[in-house]
């Protein structure tokens, strides 16, 4: 993670933006933004209950001292310490995810949390509240932030279920989406659109570093048979199922049974059987079923063909030996083989 340097040092500035309150109150915003030692963020019912108020009260209180800040001395004396840290927030893009700013800018919690209550008190910073799409973000130019949302959703909008897209060509189409191209505020590279990114929470990487909808189990592994099309997709070519056992211990670090790497991938609709306990993924274009359907649906497709071109057809699907192929073929309530001899279904 890239590293940020405030110039300030922020108990101090707290110390002086506090000094003003009254006891109860300044003990209020200590607790509400973990301004204390420990780090810890207390809610307004724990706060309530120690004083005997209403949660209702306690967030009266809180508002009144932030204004109240706002209003002082120490407040405009602090005014470089805002620019600051606006100048920053501009330089990462105008619109940062505060689980990715604040360790930036330090790695000790309580720190975090007095450039957190910062953020809240300078006029500059607009919060965006964590929702269903994207993460909790700090904006000092909204015009760039609406741009990067609409930019990310029409991203997710375009992706199937199913898609995975490596990691450049989904920052090539953040860099080149028309909204983005707009902007002129910032100059936008690859690290600034991996940092928009990662202000989604409907886009995600797997863990081989590929990108997808959030939702899609080939993004978020729940289990072998997630693991398993990994593996599979990155191999590119039908394997066995103890080979694919295999490649997920070496590749996830995940001890996996052979015996429960088969039966995932018989019951999940992502994998063909295509020989001998090999399998293949749907997706390349291998046709489910035992050998007499993949028969029926070639012949469905491409109408009466000869024995060979059958075989030749049936063995780009399945991994067998003529002799299998033709024992299906010469079933007569199945197929029958007109005088050109061509095979037609029955």
């Amino acid at each position: 993670m890239a590293k940020a340097t405030i110039t300030f040092k922020p108990k101090q500035t707290t110390k002086k933006l506090l000094k003003g309150l009254q006891d109860r109150a300044q003990e209020v915003i200590v607790n509400r933004f973990g301004l204390n030692d420990e780090g810890e963020h207390y809610t307004l019912e724990s706060i309530g209950q120690k004083y005997g108020i209403t949660r209702e009260r306690v967030r009266q209180i809180e508002n009144f001292a932030l204004n109240a800040i706002k209003k002082s001395d120490s407040f405009h004396e602090a005014e470089e310490i805002f620019k600051e840290l606006k100048a920053i927030i501009h330089s990462l893009g105008g619109v940062v995810a505060e689980s990715e700013l604040l360790p930036m800018l330090s790695k000790d919690q309580v720190t975090q949390n007095h450039i957190g209550f910062y953020l809240t008190l300078g006029d500059d910073f607009k919060e965006a509240k964590e929702d269903a799409s994207f993460k909790k973000r700090w904006i000092v130019d909204s015009s760039t932030a609406d741009k990067v949302q609409k930019a990310l959703g029409d991203i997710h909008t375009a992706l199937t279920h199913e898609d995975l897209i490596s990691e450049s060509e989904i920052i090539d189409r953040v860099v080149s989406h028309g909204g983005i191209i707009e902007i002129t505020t910032h100059k936008v590279d690859a690290e600034m659109a991996g940092r928009w990114l990662n202000l989604s929470k409907s886009l995600a990487k797997n863990p081989l570093g590929e990108w997808g909808k959030a939702t899609s189990p080939n993004v978020k592994t729940r289990g072998i048979k997630d693991y398993a099309y990994l593996v599979m997709r990155r191999h590119g070519s039908p394997m066995h199922f103890r080979e694919v056992a295999d490649a997920i211990e070496k590749t996830f670090g995940k001890k996996t049974h052979t015996a429960t790497c088969h039966n995932e991938l018989i019951k999940d609709s992502r994998f063909v059987l295509v020989g001998r306990g090999v399998y293949a993924l749907k997706e390349w274009g291998y046709t489910a079923g035992v050998v007499r359907e993949v028969i029926e649906q070639i012949l469905k497709k491409d109408g009466p063909m000869t024995k060979d071109g059958i075989i030749d057809k049936v063995l780009k699907e399945r991994y067998l030996k003529k002799n299998t192929i033709l024992v299906n073929l010469m079933n007569p309530k199945y197929f029958k083989k007109d005088k050109n001899n061509l095979y037609h279904l029955a």
